[in-house]
């Protein structure tokens, strides 16, 4: 191996891309659990707009959320060739609704250009950097954000 291959493989990021309507997003591959086909969630009262509910996970009750509404595209009307990714948050494990799941794509840290300076700081909050990849432009999402902070929530 020569340096360059070592420094490679030490700075290597494993992300899995995905879909959502035309645009492409990304997120660390080592907080994926599995991908399952789209199941239809049982609602919960009083919950957030981006909360579809509920499903039952091999006996565990896994949250889905509208990965499009959380972002601010509004409602997704899921049918059989949407997908949950499961995906770890924390303590906690949550379903993300997209539209397909693409790729997997290796890069380097260096690789990830930063979000663009916008008016609007709900972007940097939701997207961690911008990936180009043979022309499309790939965004890493923050997974940290998608939940509100549970302490936030109970103090409230």
């Amino acid at each position: 191996m020569t340096n360059d291959d070592i420094e490679f493989a030490q700075n290597r990021l494993e992300l899995i891309s995905f879909r959502i309507g035309e645009q492409e997003y990304c997120v660390d591959i080592m907080a994926v659990r599995e991908i399952r086909g789209w199941a239809a969630a049982t609602p919960l009262p009083q919950s957030p707009p981006y909360v579809r509910g509920v499903i039952n996970l091999r006996g565990a009750v896994l949250p889905i959320i509208d990965l499009a509404n959380r972002l601010g595209f509004g409602v997704t009307e899921p049918n059989a060739r949407h997908v949950i990714i499961v995906v770890r948050i924390g303590s906690r494990v949550v379903g993300l609704l997209v539209d397909a799941v693409s790729e997997i794509l290796t890069t380097t840290a260096d690789a990830i250009q930063p979000t663009p300076d916008v008016a609007c700081d709900a972007v940097k909050r939701f997207v961690k950097g911008i990936l180009a990849v043979e022309g499309r432009m790939i965004s890493w999402i923050v997974l940290d954000q998608i939940l509100p902070d549970q302490s936030l929530e109970e103090a409230a």
